[in-house]
């Protein structure tokens, strides 16, 4: 690991002005991917900038118009087992409780949640070549060991997938990244919060450099209360998906499908959000297979699997099928 620095501001804006000083500076939080990363010379910033004194930024708080505000610094933990968190968008709960280990939860937070990097073996090893950490350098996955990366949204430079949770959750749910630099603070909806690779890899969201997340906020109503976030993966702990599907739905009195969200993770660079979820659903029962069958059609439209991951496909579809007639047991418990 290279030699760096190491600066604890005390204020937000002391943050912001020290991360326009040093342009190559990362920010460190819970440390629980950057270190790593750090070790194998996957990134190597000159700097790392601690925030873990900016106490603002690890509220957890619904306002009166009914969103949920959620700090940068919150841990995931914490953010898991809020009492209002697991009442009015419990599938945000389920992505952060089948992340990682408790251990890892614990220190993790949420705006370094949002900001992990790709599992790719290719990227985290700087003995391959990947265009991810070295632009020009080609990309060792393609052709190579692919198992569990990406179908969908990739490009001839890339193939690599986002592996968080808690992201494709926020995205279903309309949820909004909030971030900040000294000229001032925007917000960002979780959906277009991530890039595709394309021609620039390296370049993974929208952020400005010297851009700090200081938290996310997400509407609530019968949609969050009504959502779902189903993992699959290769074992029941501590493992990245494979596929999963984040899930949302509000039903009518006759228990048919009245609105509906999805996004899917494990398939591309970002969280893939599909659009035309509520038009396949509404007016439906969610055990009307012939209406999820389209919209798995939907999802899954130009997917370009590599030969280790084309499992991929048949997976995403059973795991869309099943998260709803999860959702749909729920609601019918509910009821009863």
């Amino acid at each position: 690991m290279q030699p760096f620095g190491y600066i604890e501001p005390r204020t937000l804006d002391d943050t912001l002005r020290l991360a326009q000083e040093h342009p190559d500076a990362r920010f460190l939080a819970g440390g629980t991917t950057i270190i790593d990363l750090m070790k194998s010379g996957a990134m190597r910033p000159s700097v790392l900038i601690d925030i873990n004194r900016l106490d603002a930024l690890n509220d957890v708080a619904l306002d009166d118009n009914g969103t949920l505000h959620i700090g940068a610094l919150a841990r995931m933990s914490d953010v898991a087992s809020n009492d209002r968190l697991r009442r009015q968008a419990p599938g945000l709960s389920e992505a952060l409780l089948f992340a990682a280990s408790g251990q890892l939860r614990n220190m993790a937070s949420i705006g370094g949640n949002l900001l992990q990097r790709t599992r790719c073996l290719y990227f985290r090893d700087r003995h391959f070549p990947c265009n991810k950490r070295v632009p020009g350098s080609g990309c060792g996955a393609i052709g190579g060991d692919n198992r569990n990366l990406a179908v969908l949204g990739t490009s001839e430079h890339c193939i690599a997938n986002y592996a968080g949770d808690f992201a494709v959750m926020l995205a279903a749910l309309d949820g909004v990244v909030h971030a900040r630099r000294l000229a001032g603070e925007r917000s960002i909806a979780a959906r277009d919060f991530y890039r595709l690779p394309g021609d620039t890899p390296e370049i993974e969201t929208v952020l400005e450099p010297g851009e700090l997340i200081v938290g996310v906020s997400v509407p609530t109503g019968s949609l969050s209360r009504h959502s779902h976030y189903l993992k699959v993966r290769d074992r029941s702990s501590y493992e990245f998906a494979s596929v999963s599907v984040a899930a949302a739905v509000d039903f009518a009195k006759d228990r048919t499908i009245r609105e509906a969200r999805m996004a899917l993770g494990g398939l591309a660079a970002k969280p893939w959000y599909v659009g035309l979820t509520a038009e396949c659903l509404v007016g439906h029962r969610p055990d009307d297979r012939d209406a999820l069958e389209r919209l798995a059609d939907l999802a899954l439209e130009g997917a370009r699997p590599q030969p280790g991951n084309a499992y991929k496909l048949p997976q995403a579809r059973g795991a869309i099928i099943c998260a709803f007639r999860t959702l749909a047991e729920r609601y019918a418990g509910d009821r009863s």
